[in-house]
């Protein structure tokens, strides 16, 4: 959960969720690369390690603050608020959340897909929360706590993965011991922890959960899966194309390609032989290696095939 400023005493929780990490990835055939990356970056943020410390930003540089990242333009705290909590026990409940979202999402749509689909609601999770931010205090001029707040954490993503898991599932789904259609666990979820957890962002939840509509929103109008993904393969796709009008690697003559490994040229007949395991040429029974001048005269002497006869041949086989 999004947490506002403050910090907690630290509680030795981490080895728990290094543990319990483990034993999901052990006992599963499956082992999701980017859960476990997005796991590990989140752990490495929090600890900020001597090595990291001069790429790492202290968290008073990157806390969320609507005000602060739109008077300056601060795409650092827009971008990297999302890995920063604030104790042991705000990051271990949002990377237990994460591993068991994760697992089901990244095995189910694949691991690329799954990358730019926490892209997307990274992005999104953060705009709609500024926006929404910036639309209370131009509509209400209520400022406070929401304009001004400072928050950091997980879980406005995560919000909006628990929209995305959801979205297609008939079954229920237990929140704080309340059974209901799980498609409407993530509106459940935001006013209990609003009411039973002090000190949430209610805002940034709420942001998470439209950002999860949003983006299945958006997937339903693309061809792929992910938006950002579908941007990916069209960048892609505009990077190869001037390639396309490049001639290939090696002259293409008869049935086989030049420079192939596959193929080779008779010296006698010029033919191109697809199949490279053969000794002789399945044109004119040259032996593979013989130079042109000898290879005729063994053709039209000792195999009886007439020099006519093999042009014959060749003529044949260009007009096809």
């Amino acid at each position: 959960m999004e947490v506002r400023i403050g910090r907690s005493v630290s509680r030795g929780m981490l080895p728990l969720l290094a543990l319990h990490t483990f034993s999901e990835y052990y006992r599963s055939d499956e082992k999701p690369p980017v859960t476990a990356a997005l796991i590990a970056a989140n752990t490495l943020v929090y600890l900020r390690p001597s090595f990291l410390q001069s790429l790492v930003p202290p968290m008073e540089q990157v806390w969320f603050n609507p005000h602060l990242v739109l008077r300056n333009r601060d795409l650092k705290r827009f971008l990297l608020s999302p890995f920063y909590h604030i104790s042991e026990p705000h990051l271990v409940y949002n990377m237990l959340s994460l591993l068991w979202k994760g697992f089901h999402l990244e095995t189910s749509m694949g691991s690329l897909h799954f990358a730019s689909m926490v892209a997307s609601l990274l992005l999104l999770s953060q705009g709609v929360t500024l926006t929404l931010s910036k639309s209370l205090l131009l509509l209400f001029d209520y400022e406070k706590p929401y304009y001004n707040e400072y928050a950091v954490g997980f879980s406005g993503v995560l919000f909006a993965m628990k929209v995305v898991l959801n979205s297609q599932s008939d079954s229920y789904a237990y929140v704080h011991g309340v059974v209901l259609p799980s498609r409407y666990a993530a509106w459940a979820e935001l006013v209990l922890v609003q009411l039973l957890v002090p000190g949430v962002s209610f805002i940034g939840h709420l942001g998470g959960i439209l950002a999860g509509l949003l983006y299945l929103k958006m997937r339903s109008t693309f061809s792929g899966p992910s938006p950002i993904a579908f941007l990916i393969r069209r960048i892609a796709d505009a990077v190869r194309w001037p390639f396309r009008f490049l001639p290939r690697r090696g002259r293409i003559t008869g049935r086989g390609t030049v420079g192939s490994t596959r193929t080779w040229r008779c010296r006698a007949c010029t033919y191109d032989n697809n199949n490279g395991s053969l000794s002789v040429c399945e044109m004119c029974g040259t032996n593979r290696g013989v130079t042109g001048l000898s290879s005729f005269q063994r053709s039209s002497r000792s195999d009886g095939i007439p020099l006519d006869e093999l042009r014959r041949r060749r003529l044949d086989r260009f007009a096809r």
